[in-house]
């Protein structure tokens, strides 16, 4: 069994057990399964370091953020490490660029074409993850040292150190007041259709993400999806429907293709997609520019994902289908019949229906993916919410990818269809964005 990952730190073999769903509180937490990988998982996603300039650094240290994330806090804020994440490789995407301009830097304005590129990214790197994660900071440290060991001592390699504090300071400064810390208040309303707290929670969770401010974005609510359909129309019905036949713990429709489907996704997304980064990432063989590149676009766009999914959530709070099918006898459409007991494949997270956040990350990283890399690449990657019997996966395109992902949260019982549809579209306008507006080639 690979090893895995500590309260004090973590292996290079450990960090792929993480929490199957969404974001845990201190109520509902026996509600959630935690998933241990088998050691081919883990394996398959830690490539031996290959060589001080090679184009894996910015994939090396993706995985060494979800290790650090995992150990520190066993990934219970998927919100906040979306953050992070994005934070830290936009972190080595300046400090790559002020070294050795090819793409716009976000928040560094500074150069030194004396610094070497690549200590300058893994120095960002490590400076961010150890400002947020201060309980790996010894671990962390033995990463960069092990990052760092065929570097040698240097002025480039000191310029580079120097260079990567400044991007790393800059990332942080320019983040510190982004709404990450308030708070807003919630109370669910006394009305059909409108939110109600999922089994197993008391309270809504990180309602005050639908204010952060964004990455991409010009604002949370810059892309708002449209409203789900109305509780009396046929649409609402037959989404009903077939969420309540498909989506069923005990569902005699569901086949057992669907049911390892909606398994494999139920990981979170910010996990599973940067996972596909690192896969396709070493496959076509990035460079350390475009590799930079690459996951400061793919994390901006899946942390923006959740800030306008948040927004649009609590705009319309609507009701989950575990509540919508328990009280259909309230909703004023002849055409739904109310279950009491009914209970979703998989336990349904603290936060509304409207619309699937989940499907919003998938197609967002998707977007930026097939911007950068062309959309038919096929690739196969492995999820620890996979069920034994099949934890990995093939696809033909990024946005075959996306559409299953979306797909999933129908088969586990946790969205309406209409929901997943919205979550796609705000997606891939939010992929299409962050690409369009930032880090682009220099002339």
């Amino acid at each position: 069994m690979a090893e895995q990952s500590r309260h004090h730190g973590f292996g290079r073999r450990a960090g792929l057990q993480a929490l199957a769903g969404a974001a845990l509180g201190a109520a509902g937490l026996a509600a959630w399964r935690a998933v241990t990988p088998t050691e081919a998982i883990a394996a398959a996603d830690d490539a031996s370091w290959c060589g001080f300039r090679c184009g894996h650094l910015t994939a090396e240290w993706s995985l060494t953020a979800f290790r650090a994330i995992q150990a520190e806090q066993q990934y219970r804020d998927p919100l906040g490490a979306s953050r992070l994440l994005a934070m830290m490789h936009l972190a080595m995407h300046d400090a790559v660029n002020a070294a050795a301009p090819r793409f716009a830097t976000y928040a560094l304005e500074a150069r030194d074409t004396g610094a070497d590129p690549a200590v300058a990214a893994a120095v960002a790197a490590h400076e961010v993850l150890r400002a947020a994660l201060p309980g790996q900071e010894a671990a962390l440290e033995a990463e960069l040292g092990r990052t760092l060991a065929e570097s040698g001592a240097s002025a480039p390699m000191a310029r580079g150190r120097a260079l990567g504090v400044a991007a790393a300071r800059a990332v942080l400064a320019d983040r510190a007041t982004d709404g990450a810390t308030d708070q807003l208040a919630y109370a669910p309303a006394d009305r059909p259709g409108a939110y109600r707290y999922t089994p197993g929670f008391d309270s809504l969770f990180a309602p005050h993400w639908r204010k952060l401010r964004p990455f991409a974005l010009r604002s949370p609510d810059q892309f708002r999806v449209p409203g789900p359909p109305a509780l009396e129309s046929a649409a609402y019905a037959a989404a009903f429907d077939e969420v309540k036949s498909l989506g069923s713990k005990d569902s005699a429709a569901r086949s057992p293709e669907q049911t390892r489907i909606a398994h494999f996704w139920y990981e979170f997304s910010d996990i599973g997609w940067n996972r596909i980064a690192r896969v396709v990432a070493r496959e076509r063989g990035l460079d350390l520019w475009q590799g930079a590149r690459f996951f400061a676009l793919v994390n901006m766009a899946l942390a923006d994902s959740y800030v306008a999914g948040w927004d649009s959530k609590l705009h319309y709070d609507a009701w989950r289908p575990v509540t919508a099918i328990r009280a259909a006898a309230t909703d004023g459409n002849t055409a739904t019949l109310p279950d009491a007991a009914w209970e979703p494949l998989l336990p349904t997270p603290p936060i509304q229906d409207h619309p699937s956040t989940h499907s919003a990350l998938g197609a967002a990283a998707a977007e930026v993916m097939a911007i950068l890399l062309g959309d038919a690449m096929p690739f196969a990657f492995a999820s620890s919410s996979a069920l034994p019997a099949q934890p990995v996966r093939r696809f033909s395109s990024f946005s075959a990818a996306a559409e299953e992902n979306a797909e999933s949260r129908v088969l586990a019982g946790l969205h309406f269809r209409f929901a997943c549809d919205a979550g796609l579209a705000l997606g891939r306008q939010i992929g299409r964005f962050a690409v369009a507006q930032h880090l682009k080639p220099l002339e």
